[in-house]
């Protein structure tokens, strides 16, 4: 008897059918996707309009507007938002001509709405950008079924302990590849700066890293990845979740990695720039734990136990080659004497622009404590 997996109705619709009308032409009109951050500060919502001609630039992209009320985001009495478009990709669900356009969020008096966390990132990026910081974010996630349940798992029950899935490969050790593959594609395709993908210590749990980008770029383009990350798993009728401690129990979380360097840091002797960088870290680790989850660092508890391949969340640690530290100097950097070092407290659903932003408060503008300083407009 076939197992029936737990996969949504829309994902088992005739997907031959749908092709039969995406080869139809266009006409040199294009469709175009705006993309944007909700009022959870974790989802993505997106709608689409008709342009008359292929955009070229991001400012060939028009403003747009959405109903707030319906996104957590504003009141129904005042409930416009605006989409400000900010960086544009190629759509691989419709392919070329058609885009994917990443928004930022403003209020009806043009203010920043409340998760737009890109707003001051841009302007701290601004200030620092003499430095060029380099990122590279490793974001781990964990696939479901429809029932909440990490997909391919036993439905009464536990797959054997960790250990063989890690970089896994065999069907009796990695789970849902096919999604896996496919979102690598239409990462490329769109222009996103993905970098690498591999199964994770947890079944069904994978990783896929997105960089080196340079400043703002990094939230951009994380975000973007993560949109078409739900969009595929859509047509594949299973779920992504960035929850950082999805399944309790002797399971690792999942976090999001964030490796940077300024570039002192990437030339010789950059050693002791890294070393001052975590110096500073280590004296403002409660601000940094604040913002590296959307709860301020109640998600991030669950997960940053000591155990699993984490440090203690009450506690900072540096280390080389040391994965249960707050803080790791990659082994090789340790023997080049330069490079990058890997801030391992971010938790899966982080907001990238917060924590690249707060990675330069600290470590570039020198900022202490808890409060953050408000930088005028330049």
């Amino acid at each position: 008897r076939a197992v029936a997996m737990s996969v949504s109705h829309s994902s088992r619709l005739n997907k031959l059918v749908r092709e039969q009308y995406m080869r139809l032409p266009q006409d040199g009109l294009v469709q175009v996707t705006y993309v944007w951050i909700d009022g959870s500060g974790e989802g993505v919502r997106c709608k689409s309009r008709t342009l008359d001609k292929e955009p070229k630039s991001i400012e060939d992209v028009p403003e747009w507007n959405f109903d707030g009320s319906s996104t957590a985001q504003a009141e129904g009495s005042n409930s416009d938002m605006f989409l400000v478009p900010v960086r544009m990709f190629r759509d691989p669900f419709c392919l070329d001509p058609n885009k994917l356009v990443l928004c930022e969020v403003l209020k009806y008096n043009r203010k920043p709405a409340e998760t737009n966390l890109r707003h001051t990132c841009k302007k701290v990026m601004e200030l620092v950008k003499d430095s060029h910081p380099w990122f590279g974010m490793e974001q781990e996630y964990t696939l479901l079924g429809i029932n909440g349940h990490p997909y391919g798992w036993p439905d009464n029950g536990f797959p054997g302990p960790q250990g063989p899935y890690y970089c896994g490969v065999g069907a009796d050790k990695v789970y849902g590849r096919d999604i896996v593959e496919s979102h690598y594609k239409a990462c490329l395709y769109a222009g996103v700066k993905i970098c690498g993908t591999n199964a994770e210590v947890m079944p069904s749990q994978w990783e896929f890293q997105v960089g080196p980008c340079e400043g703002i770029e990094m939230g951009d383009h994380l975000w973007m990845a993560r949109f078409i990350l739900h969009r595929v798993c859509e047509d594949f009728g299973v779920v992504a979740t960035l929850d950082p401690k999805p399944m309790t129990g002797n399971w690792n979380g999942a976090g999001c990695h964030t490796n940077y360097s300024t570039e002192e840091m990437r030339r010789e002797g950059g050693l002791k720039h890294i070393e001052a960088a975590i110096e500073k870290l280590s004296k403002r680790h409660d601000y940094h734990i604040c913002v590296y989850d959307p709860r301020g660092g109640r998600d991030n508890s669950r997960r940053l136990t000591g155990h699993h391949e984490t440090s203690n969340i009450f506690e900072f640690s540096a280390g080389v080659a040391n994965r249960g530290a707050s803080i790791r100097i990659p082994r090789q950097v340790g023997q080049d004497g330069c490079g990058y070092f890997e801030d391992r407290r971010p938790a899966a659903n982080c907001d990238p622009y917060a924590v690249t932003e707060a990675i330069m408060r600290t470590t570039v503008l020198n900022e202490t404590g808890v409060e953050t300083k408000d930088y005028a407009e330049h």
